[in-house]
């Protein structure tokens, strides 16, 4: 691990943030939080505790990658949420934001379920999606142009566990 970019305590200040935002910005009608696995987990269990408001948790899991590397573009529901979506506040929630495909792909799948509105809370976008999804409401952090691991980000399905975010690729 080269560092620590964001710490444990700076982690769960702008999560406790996040949860107000959230919050707020929905005053009624019910809201629907559904985590993208898995990278969402950490996040989304930390997140939902400080949201102070009746919701309902579901999860979705996606793959657009298929047996390559690089994304395809074609996005499929793995898991589809079993709880009705229509009329609901729709909240979003990924771990990181990189080419934005699989959000855009998803949102119009998500949009076709008729919800009274759809937005994206993320832990990280790193500001390199061509055409970042305009229903990206809420933001934890800038993320900086690094292999970041832990709080729910792996590599090789390692890492996740860390309550800390840090750039695995360097080494000093």
């Amino acid at each position: 691990m080269r560092s620590i970019v964001f710490d444990e305590e700076t982690i769960a200040r702008r999560v406790a943030e996040l949860g107000r935002e959230i919050t707020s910005a929905y005053p009624d009608g019910e809201l629907l939080v559904l985590g993208l696995l898995k990278g969402s987990v950490i996040f989304l269990s930390d997140l939902v505790r400080k949201i102070e408001r009746p919701l309902q948790l579901d999860f979705l899991v996606a793959s657009s990658y298929g047996s390559g590397t690089v994304s395809s573009g074609t996005v499929r529901l793995l898991y589809d949420p079993g709880t009705q979506l229509a009329g609901k506040h729709i909240l979003l929630v990924e771990d990181i934001i990189d080419s934005g495909r699989t959000l855009v792909r998803l949102v119009e799948l998500l949009r076709q379920r008729d919800p009274r509105s759809l937005a994206i809370c993320a832990l990280l976008d790193k500001h390199v999606a061509p055409h970042p999804p305009a229903e990206l409401r809420f933001v934890g952090f800038d993320a900086p142009p690094a292999f970041l691991v832990g709080y729910g980000l792996d590599h090789a399905e390692s890492f996740r566990h860390l309550p800390f975010i840090g750039d695995l690729e360097s080494q000093e």
